[in-house]
């Protein structure tokens, strides 16, 4: 529902700025069928499902002066995660230039200080460091970037066009028919996201399929429309057209869409390894302590305590270390059952080899193995 009303925002722009409730609809249906915003649909859950509302909320609230509501929008996005201020920085900026100086300078600054606070201060509480995410800069961290820049700039364009950060800005723009580049100063608000995920190692944040590319979205819808706007009245149907055109053409080739070419594949209720799963499962008390493997944990959820493996016998977050210090964790003694894969990977059977002898095997199946703590 939130993803889906984030659609709203772009229809009332919409409709007053280009005065058509068809062009409204249009847009609002470009906005939904916007491979980013299809695939946050179906990924895993993430805050970022509600940035298409709030920053939708935000953008409307500033192109139409109503700052009440920029205020409100503003509160929420930041609350969804800290660099969300990488959009609203840009849009304090803005708004400082087109509408009001003192309400673009409070945006901003209101957002750089919270994006501090939560780097500097509640993340640093939460995990003892300001920030776990610097492996993501390419050539060696912030110093190794500035310098790669200006010593060998054709070794930054390299990493630039390396993989396919080319074809995620395709993705990412086509739906719009790049129309937003006539005028592109609202559009403009997202090029520090943009920037970030293809700068970025970590290969999620250049694929559209993934919660990175979602928040880009209603910026560029809204870029869109503002720059079609400013362009006389004679060319605004055609231009419309042309995106519709767009729009769908890119949901056909990389939104998992009913009858689109990008297929979804899942392993449904009646899959065996799901039925294996169930049943591995049952074995596995409701008040026990509980550490599995990561896509099952959901499914032991209701229960007071339950940590995805590694966990506690090596501090680790699916199982890449740049996320964790890698520790053994205090309360390891205290778990009672472990549920592994029948078919470990090498990290994940070198960790357990070095614990398993404190468990003996209580279930079986050819796909998942029930463990529990032997007495002592």
């Amino acid at each position: 529902m939130a993803i889906a009303a984030g659609a709203i925002p772009v229809f009332l722009y919409t409709r007053r700025r280009l005065d058509s409730e068809i062009a409204a609809t249009v847009f609002a249906l470009v906005y939904l069928i916007h491979p980013a915003t299809v695939w946050i649909g179906v990924e895993n859950f993430h805050p970022d499902s509600f940035l298409g509302l709030f920053v939708g909320v935000a953008l409307y609230a500033a192109l139409e002066q109503r700052w009440r509501l920029l205020f409100i929008a503003l509160l929420l996005s930041l609350s969804v995660k800290e660099d969300v201020a990488l959009v609203m920085i840009p849009l304090g900026i803005w708004l400082a230039f087109r509408k009001s100086r003192k309400i673009g300078l409070t945006t901003a600054g209101f957002s750089l200080w919270y994006m501090t606070l939560a780097i500097f201060g509640i993340q640093k509480g939460i995990n003892g460091v300001p920030f776990r995410n610097s492996w993501r800069i390419p050539f060696g961290g912030v110093r190794g970037l500035l310098k790669t820049s200006f010593s060998e700039p054709a070794k930054l364009a390299a990493h630039l066009l390396s993989e396919s950060r080319p074809f995620y800005l395709l993705q990412m723009m086509l739906p719009f028919a790049f129309i937003f580049f006539a005028f592109p100063e609202i559009a403009a608000i997202s090029i520090f996201v943009i920037g970030s995920n293809i700068l970025s190692t970590f290969w999620y944040q250049f694929h559209v399929e993934y919660h990175y590319s979602f928040v880009v979205v209603p910026v560029l819808v809204f870029g869109t429309v503002y720059a079609i706007g400013r362009i006389p009245q004679k060319f605004r149907q055609w231009l419309i057209a042309v995106c519709l055109v767009s729009s769908l053409f890119s949901a056909f080739m990389w939104s998992p869409l009913p009858g689109a070419r990008t297929e979804l594949k899942y392993n449904g209720s009646n899959h065996p390894m799901v039925l294996a799963a169930q049943e591995a499962l049952s074995k596995v008390p409701d008040s026990a302590i509980v550490t599995a493997y990561h896509p099952l944990t959901a499914q032991l959820a209701r229960r007071e305590r339950i940590y995805a493996f590694p966990v506690p016998f090596k501090r680790a977050l699916y199982g890449l270390d740049a996320f964790a210090a890698g520790d053994v964790l205090p309360f390891v003694d205290e778990i009672e059952f472990v549920v592994l894969p029948t078919n470990m990977d090498a990290q994940m059977q070198e960790i357990w080899s070095s614990v398993a002898s404190d468990f003996e095997i209580v279930y079986a199946n050819s796909w998942w193995v029930v463990f529990q703590q032997k007495p002592k």
